[in-house]
């Protein structure tokens, strides 16, 4: 596995607390914009820590944008007082790092939640990603974040903006590159902690569902699934009260 970097932490809840949560964000993004499950957890008396990716944020720039070097950086993040996760909370690209770190090392979670995972993106989904990648960076203003998601609460629209301004062009752009082809369904079916996709709505868009998901299901039972109705690829920020009813109904399951 590559060398890690160390990645910066937010964090939310009482650092004495005895459940510790981890999560990690999506391509393009950055740990703030994990605050709705920081809030969540936290209210929910566990202790909450979110980083920012290589490449993302304020974490350091590198040259290797694999899946392998993302989940290499996320395996090396621990609990303040070590030992493993209680639970770690992926989306989209944190889903992929974390499959992948999960599936190697038994040892650094009890416990996966996966948003709207990208485990093996199709071309179309990678064109996606590409185009709303390619407009964020073009403007990062917030004003122009609000004209595309006027529903989203104010802290992801500030968030969001600030995170195509601090993230690498370069970094992005070489993480579809540096990754083709993307899948970690293999990884995903060698998963041995309890885990749940927590997908985003099929009928908006969803870069994880049908056929592959009925596949990796098929390969590894213990994987559960729900969706978020009405939610596009981010829930959390798309349709956030109804995304935090069900994440917490899926840990309390």
């Amino acid at each position: 596995m590559p060398a890690p970097v160390t990645l910066p932490r937010l964090s939310w809840g009482d650092p004495a607390s005895a459940r510790r949560a981890l999560l990690i964000h999506g391509l393009g993004s950055t740990g703030a914009l994990m605050w709705r499950f920081g809030v969540a957890l936290a209210d929910a008396a566990w202790r909450a820590d979110a980083v920012d990716l290589r490449g993302h944020g304020t974490a350091p720039r590198a040259l290797d944008y694999r899946l392998s070097a993302y989940a290499a950086d996320v395996e090396a993040t621990r609990p303040e007082h070590g030992g493993p996760w209680d639970l770690v909370v992926g989306h989209s690209l944190g889903g992929a790092a974390a499959i992948a770190a999960a599936a190697e090392h038994h040892g650094w979670t009890r416990r996966l939640v996966l948003v709207d995972p990208a485990i093996r993106p199709t071309a179309k989904d990678l064109e996606i990603v590409r185009a709303s990648q390619e407009g964020s960076f073009a403007d990062p203003s917030e004003a122009a974040v609000r004209t595309a998601h006027p529903h989203w609460h104010e802290h992801d629209i500030e968030l969001k903006s600030l995170s195509a301004r601090q993230a690498s062009r370069w970094a992005v752009e070489q993480t579809s590159e540096q990754n083709t082809p993307w899948d970690v369904t293999d990884a995903a079916a060698r998963l041995a902690v309890p885990t749940h996709i927590l997908g985003s709505d099929p009928d908006v868009y969803s870069i994880f569902w049908g056929d592959r998901l009925d596949r990796l299901r098929s390969a590894n039972p213990a994987i559960g699934y729900s969706f978020v109705s009405g939610a596009g690829h981010s829930p959390h920020r798309d349709a956030p009260e109804a995304t935090m009813t069900e994440f917490l109904r899926i840990l309390a399951a």
